[in-house]
C-alpha cells in the first residue's frame, strides 16, 4: 500500500521518502502520531491481558491482566472494551516434529531473534508468502550476507513488480503547501487501488484477471531462475491467495548463496539442521518460520465471555460454525459493550487496513456515544439534552443476516475458487478474513449506521430500552423550542474529540 494511503486521515504525512515506505519510516511515523495526541501515557505495556468477562450485574467488563515482568495479576472494570490486537497477531506455532532437539535458534518472523548474527551462517526459511520474499533478498546479501539461505516452500504466490520511487523535494513541497494537493493525491491513491476489486468477482472479473495473471508470469518467467519458473508461476487464480509485491527476492534467487525448494518438503527438524522427506539433511544455523498467523484464532489465549458466561468460541460456533464472525466485523449479539479492531471479515485484498480499521473507530464512537454521555461530568440541564445508556448491543437478528450476506457474497469471489489460503476456514470453507465488497461500502456503513440493529438500555432506568434516535429527535425538539442561549456552548462542547477510556 502506497505510504500516503497507509497512514491516517487525520495525520497527513508530506514527506513520505518514498512511495513505498521503509519498516523503520512507518515505525516513526505511527510513532509521532501517538505522541502528537498523547497516547504513550494511556498504555501500559508488558501487560497480557488474560481474560475477559462481562458482568450483566453491574454492566462491567472484568479484565485480567498480567505483568510480563513480576508476574503480578491485576483485574480492571472498564464499561467498554475493545479488542485492538488484529487478526494478525497470534504468529503460528511451529509443528514441525523434532524441533525441541534443534541447537539453533529457531523464530517466527513476527518474533524476529534480534541477538542472532547471521553473518556467515547457514539459515532454513520455512514458507513463501510476503514475510518471506522481503527477508532473503535481506540476509542473502551484502556485507553482512548468511552463508547459505535455503527457502522451503509448498506453493507459489503471484508475484509482481513493485517499482518504489523517492519523492522528489518539489513533490514533498507541494504535499505541504500546496492546499488540497495531499487529499487529491490520497483520493487518487484510493481510486487506483479501489476499482482493482473488480477483478475480485468470478464472473465478471475474469478478464481483468486475465490481465493481471499474463503480466505477473510474463514478469516471473522474466526474473526468476529458468530451473524455478515453471513452479513459481502459479496455477491458482491469481487474487485467491494474497498477491505478493517483489521487492528483490526473484533477483536473489539468482545468488549462489540461495536456493529454493519446492518439491522436497521438510520432513523433521534435527539437532544440526532439518530432514527432508527425501532423507537429505540442510544444515542450519537458524529456522526462521514464515509460515504466517493463527488467523481462525485471533485473540490467541485470552479467553472472553459474554452474557450468561457464553465463550466467544461457544458465540461462534451458534451463529457461524465456530468461525469467526461479527457484525460490520466489529459487535457480536451476546458481548455487550465491546468491539473488535481488525475483526471478521474486514481486511479487504486491495486496500488499506489503515482506511478499514479508521472506519471501525469511527463506527464504534457513534455506537458508543450514548454511553460515553453518561460517562462524562455534565450539568443536569446539559444532561437532559443528549441520550445517555450504560449498555449497547447488537440484535441477534442483525447480526445473523449481516454475517450469512457477508458469507453469500464472499462465495461469488476469487478467494472461493479453491486455493489454500488463511482467508478460508479449512473445515467449514467459511472465509473469515475478507470483506467481500467494495471499501467505499464499508465506510458508507460506518457513516450511516442502521440504528435499528442496535439495543440500548440503562441500568439506572431498570434496564429501559433507549432508542438513540428518538434521543435525537428529543434533543432537536429542545433547541428548536428556544435554548438558543446555550448555542455557543454546545457547539463549543461538543466538538469531535478523542475519548480515553480508562479502567476504573
Amino acid at each position: 500500500v502506497p505510504s500516503h494511503f497507509f497512514s491516517y486521515s487525520f495525520a497527513l504525512k508530506p514527506d513520505w521518502s518514498r512511495k513505498y515506505a521503509l519498516q523503520s519510516e512507518i515505525h516513526q511515523y505511527f510513532t509521532q502520531v501517538a505522541a502528537q495526541y498523547d497516547i504513550p501515557k494511556h498504555v501500559r505495556l508488558a501487560s497480557l491481558v488474560e481474560k475477559a468477562s462481562w458482568d450483566g450485574a453491574s454492566g462491567m467488563w472484568h479484565v485480567t491482566v498480567r505483568d510480563l515482568h513480576t508476574s503480578e495479576v491485576t483485574e480492571c472494570r472498564s464499561r467498554i472494551l475493545i479488542s485492538a490486537v488484529g487478526t494478525l497477531s497470534v504468529p503460528k506455532k511451529c509443528t514441525i516434529p523434532g524441533a525441541s532437539s534443534f541447537d539453533g535458534k529457531i523464530f517466527h518472523t513476527a518474533q524476529w531473534d534480534h541477538t542472532f548474527d547471521w553473518k556467515g551462517k547457514d539459515l532454513v526459511v520455512v514458507g513463501n508468502g510476503c514475510s518471506a520474499t522481503q527477508i532473503i533478498p535481506e540476509v542473502s546479501s551484502g556485507p553482512g550476507a548468511a552463508k547459505t539461505v535455503t527457502q522451503f516452500c509448498r506453493q507459489a504466490h503471484w508475484l509482481a513488480e513493485r517499482p518504489n520511487p523517492e519523492y522528489s523535494a518539489l513533490f514533498k513541497w507541494t504535499m505541504e503547501w500546496v492546499p488540497l494537493a495531499m487529499r487529491i493525491y490520497r483520493a487518487k491513491l484510493y481510486w487506483n487501488q479501489e476499482r482493482e476489486f473488480a477483478g475480485f468477482d468470478i464472473g465478471t472479473g475474469a478478464e481483468i484477471r486475465r490481465g493481471w495473471s499474463n503480466e505477473a508470469s510474463d514478469y516471473i518467467r522474466a526474473n526468476a531462475p529458468a530451473q524455478y519458473r515453471d513452479f513459481l508461476v502459479p496455477k491458482t487464480e491469481i487474487g485467491c491467495k494474497r498477491r505478493v509485491n517483489d521487492t528483490g527476492y526473484l533477483a536473489s534467487l539468482h545468488q549462489n548463496n540461495v536456493k529454493l525448494i519446492y518439491d522436497d518438503p521438510v520432513e523433521e527438524i534435527v539437532l544440526n539442521g532439518v530432514r527432508t522427506k527425501a532423507g537429505k539433511i540442510v544444515h542450519a544455523d537458524a529456522i526462521v518460520l514464515a509460515q504466517g498467523f493463527a488467523t481462525q484464532q485471533p485473540f490467541g489465549t485470552l479467553q472472553i465471555f459474554g452474557e450468561g458466561g457464553i465463550s466467544i468460541q461457544d458465540h461462534w460456533s451458534k451463529t457461524s460454525e465456530g468461525v469467526p464472525s461479527a457484525y460490520l466485523g466489529t459487535c457480536l449479539s451476546a458481548f455487550p459493550n465491546f468491539f473488535i479492531m481488525m475483526g471478521p471479515n474486514t481486511l479487504s485484498g486491495h486496500l488499506s487496513v489503515i482506511y478499514t480499521t479508521e472506519c471501525q473507530i469511527n463506527f464504534t464512537l457513534r455506537i458508543i456515544r450514548p454511553i460515553l454521555n453518561g460517562m462524562r461530568q455534565r450539568t443536569a440541564a446539559l444532561a437532559a439534552c443528549r441520550p445517555t445508556c450504560d449498555i449497547v448491543s447488537v440484535k441477534p437478528s442483525a447480526e445473523k443476516e449481516d454475517i450469512d450476506t457477508v458469507q453469500q457474497k464472499a462465495g461469488n469471489l476469487v478467494w472461493a475458487t479453491g486455493c489454500t489460503s488463511w482467508f478460508i476456514d479449512k473445515g467449514t470453507k467459511r472465509n473469515s478474513i475478507m470483506f467481500p465488497d467494495w471499501q467505499y461500502k464499508f465506510w458508507l456503513r460506518s457513516v450511516f449506521i442502521a440504528w435499528d440493529d442496535f439495543v440500548y438500555t440503562s441500568d439506572r432506568s431498570s434496564s429501559k430500552a433507549v432508542n438513540e434516535r428518538n434521543g435525537k429527535r428529543l434533543y432537536l425538539g429542545i433547541v428548536a423550542g428556544g435554548i438558543l442561549a446555550f448555542g455557543a456552548f454546545y457547539f463549543h462542547r461538543h466538538r469531535l474529540c478523542t475519548y480515553v477510556l480508562p479502567c476504573n
